[in-house]
Parts: C-alpha cells; structure tokens; sequence
C-alpha cells in the first residue's frame, strides 16, 4: 500500500487523498498565446511541485509541494499563499 506521509495529519494511504493537481496562478490579463500556453504546458520532468491534495476521511483540502521523483513531501503550504483575486 503506498503512504501519503501529510504534514498535518501524518502517514495516511494515498487512496484516501484525492489528487487535484498542480497548483498555478492563472495569468487572468493574457492575450492568447499565454493562455495557450499556460493550458496546454505543464512541467515534465521531476520536479518540486505545489499540488492540491483533498483527504476524503476529515473533507481537508491541503497544499503541499511534493517531490514528484521520490514522492516525499517537502512542505505543507498556507492555503493563503495560493490563493489570488479574481479581476472585477
């Protein structure tokens, strides 16, 4: 069984975790090309990543920047650190 190991809440199974993937600011002022570019471009190679994560069991949604190579789990980030307004 592969482990999640959460900063918040510790090792739990990764089938209680739902994978909502990588964390991006969207660039809400862009003109065609970026958005394209921003939709269809993702990171391909091992990296560090910010990722969302929902744990099923509790209804929490966690941020954390996850080590896609070796799967560890670097650091738990504050929801306020990605969130952003919406343009009027």
């Amino acid at each position: 069984m592969k482990l999640l190991e959460c900063p918040v809440i510790g090792k739990r199974p990764i089938s209680e975790f739902d994978y909502m993937g990588e964390i991006r600011i969207p660039p809400l002022a862009a003109d065609e090309k970026t958005w394209s570019e921003y939709v269809f471009n993702r990171k391909g190679a091992p990296c560090s990543l910010k990722e969302a994560w929902y744990h099923r069991p509790t209804g929490r949604w966690y941020v954390v920047v996850r080590n896609t190579l070796t799967d560890e789990i670097e650091a738990h980030v504050d929801i306020s650190e990605v969130q952003y307004e919406l343009p009027a």
